[in-house]
């Protein structure tokens, strides 16, 4: 019993604490849903196995998410263009390496790491190279502004993106806790049930997965009451 205890202690200390070193396993809560930042970071050799190219409209035919998201997304851009909303997927999975060049770039570019980091994560802290991320435009404009959030098809998006398993991952509101910008083109998958809970609840992902964290640990010792 004591041993038992012991170790429940330390998985709840482990998913509370974290390090930059902390892995995305450390975060992982079941399905789909994984918590990657700056604090749980990927490794650089991290690549999901089951990367697919969704049937949808892309910018590129390089283009992949893993399979579970892509089929959402594919569902997503069907109900969109059911409304005469014509959505382009512009960029999925990126490779620990591919977004070391994109953030070395961004900061050559902004002059400093720490605007860099606003808007761009450092590698092994981006969500894409989960492969449950993508950040989409619309047809007639794939530029990632916020142009996207004000149009008919970001706002549509905004309203229906958890029926299909998909959250806005970082909004304004959220920066002191996400560490990001506004990004309304940035989609991430959770799947339904957490998409749906985390919109209605209207929270970050990081909160999201501290009160689920506090709910497993708080379960874990109950069982131990005898």
């Amino acid at each position: 019993m004591i041993r038992q205890a012991l170790a429940i202690v330390m998985l709840c200390l482990s998913l509370a604490g974290g390090s930059v070193d902390s892995l995305v396993d450390q975060t992982s809560l079941g399905g789909s849903l994984y918590l990657v930042n700056r604090t749980y970071r990927l490794t650089a050799h991290y690549q999901p196995d089951d990367l697919v190219r969704p049937e949808v409209r892309r910018l590129s035919s390089e283009i992949m998410m893993r399979r579970e998201a892509a089929e959402k997304l594919e569902e997503l851009f069907e109900a969109a263009a059911q409304e005469g909303l014509r959505l382009v997927a512009v960029s999925g999975y990126r490779s620990y390496e591919t977004q070391r060049i994109i953030y070395q770039r961004k900061i050559k570019s902004t002059g400093s790491v720490a605007k860099a980091e606003r808007l761009v994560a450092p590698p092994g802290a981006s969500e894409h190279q989960l492969g449950l991320a993508m950040d989409i435009g619309r047809r007639s404009n794939t530029n990632l502004n916020m142009a996207f959030g004000r149009s008919r098809e970001g706002e549509w998006v905004a309203r229906h993106a958890h029926e299909y398993g998909f959250i806005i991952r970082y909004q304004d509101r959220w920066t002191d806790i996400t560490g990001y910008a506004d990004e309304p083109w940035h989609l991430r998958y959770v799947g339904v049930e957490h998409a749906t809970v985390i919109h209605t609840m209207d929270i970050p992902l990081e909160t999201y997965v501290e009160q689920m964290q506090q709910t497993m640990c708080g379960e874990m010792y109950a069982n131990l009451t005898p």
